[in-house]
């Protein structure tokens, strides 16, 4: 059953187009302080627990395998998502877990085996 989970993950993947509406280096649009250390984005036509579409890193490696998941919880925003992480290095893996795990967000990191 664990192999269908990423599989399906893998499929929405494939089926939807990735937008990057923040890129490396830009503010978050209510928190100028925090900088996406990597493009960040979502699956255009999904959706996700906060009614946008289904969230996701996206790495500097040049394959769009899916490494893993991120599951965070937000104080500021009351809210639990999970992030889609697509293409992330080790080094990647960590700067993106480093970056959730800030300010009033956690987060862990839940690695596709």
């Amino acid at each position: 059953m664990e192999n269908d989970f990423w599989e399906y993950l893998e499929r929405l993947i494939e089926e939807s187009t990735i937008v990057v509406d923040r890129p490396k280096g830009t503010a978050h649009p209510q928190f100028p302080e925090m900088i996406y250390p990597l493009d960040y984005g979502y699956l255009k036509g999904t959706t996700s627990t906060d009614g946008g579409g289904l969230d996701v890193w996206v790495g500097r490696q040049s394959s769009a395998r899916l490494e893993g998941i991120n599951c965070t919880i937000d104080l500021n925003k009351k809210d639990i998502e999970i992030k889609l992480l697509i293409g992330c290095s080790e080094v990647d893996l960590k700067t993106i877990i480093d970056f959730h795990n800030s300010g009033a967000m956690r987060a862990i990191l839940i690695r596709r085996h």
